[in-house]
């Protein structure tokens, strides 16, 4: 949590479920928390001691893995409060996790994966490395959001 590795999956955890990270001197709330690629709000010996997530509906993560490491080149964490929904993106960001406000719009209307069909996913600020391009990011953040939604729907929850 503490280093905001580009291709963790926690730090996707905790800007969707809007988590509170609790260190020795304050709380700090998760979308202050993240502030570039291995970079967090911490200041110097400032330690993590707890960390607070708050009540949910649902929550669900998937990610598409490189290969040879396990480390999302796409994650998605998607969290469904009772009034609204959040979701966080890991692996494809430049500045590390981030969420996907244009995507949380569309589907706080309608939770639908057909409601998604008008989005335009930027690949502007997208990692572009030799394990994917930022334009294939990009498609896998729709894709994956796409999976998501497709499967809570069809769980009813």
């Amino acid at each position: 949590i503490a280093n905001n590795d580009p291709a963790a999956c926690y730090p996707a955890a905790l800007l969707s479920l809007s988590g509170k990270i609790i260190t020795n001197k304050r709380t700090i709330e998760s979308s202050k928390f993240f502030v570039g690629m291995f970079e967090t709000a911490l200041d110097d010996n400032e330690i993590i001691t707890f960390i607070e997530l708050p009540k949910n509906t649902t929550s669900f993560y998937k990610k598409f893995s490189n290969p040879a490491s396990g480390y999302a080149i796409v994650g998605i964490f998607l969290t469904k409060f009772s009034s609204k929904i959040q979701i966080a993106v890991t692996g494809a960001g430049q500045d590390g996790v981030f969420r996907a406000k244009n995507f949380e719009e569309i589907l706080n209307q309608n939770f639908s994966s057909a409601a998604l069909s008008e989005i335009d996913v930027s690949d502007e600020e997208l990692l572009n490395d030799l394990h994917a391009s930022s334009d294939y990011r990009a498609h896998l953040i729709k894709v994956l959001i796409g999976q998501i939604v497709n499967h809570l729907n069809s769980i009813e929850i």
